[in-house]
């Protein structure tokens, strides 16, 4: 049956060769045979080749399989960090820099001194504090006795009452100028025995590395100014649109290959853990968040273009070899291979039809096709060496012309 098949084969490509050659054959006034018309090999896509040719430029056979093959969607993103992990480094208040602590690029620890702040009124607060200190022990003290007065029934509620009142409001008072030095970065305590400063320091927020600086030394800033930014890029994601036509094939858990666009195509991996349940403007496209598996520690930076492939699942289709497809003129074609009988061994020859086919996804080498013709199941294709018999055939063709 495998012989009754490809001597089919051959007779179809055999007899298609013969009738596109000889409807091209026409005689001349004297009855001689003029050439044939410029029409041979172009238009038909044949070619033939002996074993012995196949076997010098490498060309291979094989039948098309059926392999399974992960359908993936096509989005593009950039990095991004969630919010909790980059931080603007602001000031509570205005003051001039005094010293600058820390470079761009640098990595920092929550809580290290980033920059210096000079500020005269800072002086006043810690005087303000100290004042407020004082008067709340002598206003404590008086509470404690008018307490035990009345304990003893021997004080009045209106003295008792008058000092509880003064108590709770100089507490108050003392609680308040307290939590203002702690903004600051100024210890009370160390205020308390004495240590008065004159500047403040500006602790980071994050774990993480300096970002853009802001400021220089000698510099005026406003309260509330940013000065610098620290990006904590260990829990670094992607950020990728994906449009309405494939937001249905996308799930949270599907495994994504991502390539680093302009890092020389770098690869490494991911895994979506959330989609967005908005459009993004009019641009009719979805964000999807995925987790980035950065084991081989690349130097990941948020901002950077990706290409990603998300895989939703595989499928069992007809594939070939990528070898086996080229590409001419905007379109996909592969070779059809049908072996002529009449020869033998290395003289053997086969002929090779042109035959366009779309094309679908791609993984482990191989890439999913479509024949736009029925071919016969179990037909040849010429695995390697497409390219040179697409080469061949359109050289032919030229020299014709």
């Amino acid at each position: 049956m495998q012989i009754i098949k490809y001597k089919a084969i051959a007779l179809i490509l055999c007899v298609a060769m013969m009738v596109s050659c000889s409807g091209n054959k026409t005689k001349n006034e004297t009855g001689q045979e003029e050439k044939p018309a410029v029409t041979d090999k172009k238009k038909s896509g044949f070619i033939t080749l002996t074993r012995q040719q196949m076997q010098s430029v490498g060309i291979d056979t094989g039948q098309i399989e059926q392999k399974n093959l992960d359908a993936v969607v096509k989005a593009n993103g950039q990095l991004a960090v969630p919010p909790q992990n980059k931080a603007d480094v602001s000031i509570l208040s205005g003051g001039i820099i005094g010293h600058i602590n820390v470079l761009e690029g640098q990595q920092v620890s929550r809580g290290q001194v980033l920059a210096m702040i000079n500020n005269q009124d800072l002086i006043k607060i810690q005087q303000d504090y100290l004042t407020a200190k004082n008067n709340f022990a002598y206003v404590e003290a008086e509470y404690d006795r008018q307490t035990q007065l009345k304990a003893a029934g021997a004080g009045t509620g209106k003295s008792f009452q008058s000092s509880q009142a003064t108590y709770h409001a100089e507490r108050s008072r003392l609680t308040a100028y307290e939590s203002q030095l702690l903004q600051l970065g100024i210890s009370p305590n160390k205020i308390s025995t004495g240590h008065v400063v004159s500047q403040f320091p500006v602790l980071s927020p994050i774990n993480g590395t300096v970002g853009q600086i802001r400021i220089n030394t000698g510099a005026f800033v406003q309260p509330g100014t940013s000065i610098m930014e620290v990006v904590d890029n260990s829990k670094i994601h992607c950020d990728l649109t994906v449009f309405e036509k494939d937001l249905m094939q996308v799930k949270v858990g599907q495994k994504v290959n991502f390539q680093l666009t302009n890092q020389d195509n770098q690869l490494i991996t991911g895994q979506i853990n959330g989609i967005n349940k908005s459009f993004e403007n009019e641009s009719k496209g979805v964000i999807v968040h995925a987790v980035i598996n950065n084991s081989r520690h690349h130097n990941l930076i948020p901002g950077m273009y990706v290409t990603a492939l998300i895989s939703t699942g595989s499928h069992l289709t007809s594939a070939v070899p990528i070898d086996a497809v080229v590409r001419s003129q905007g379109k996909q074609f592969i070779f059809v291979a049908a072996i002529d009988e009449k020869g033998a061994g290395l003289n053997q020859s086969v002929n090779f039809k042109k035959i366009e086919v779309t094309t679908g996804v791609t993984a482990l080498g191989y890439i999913e096709i479509k024949p736009l013709i029925k071919l016969p199941v179990g037909v040849k294709i010429a695995n390697k060496g497409a390219f040179y018999l697409e080469s061949k055939l359109s050289g032919s063709a030229e020299e014709e012309d």
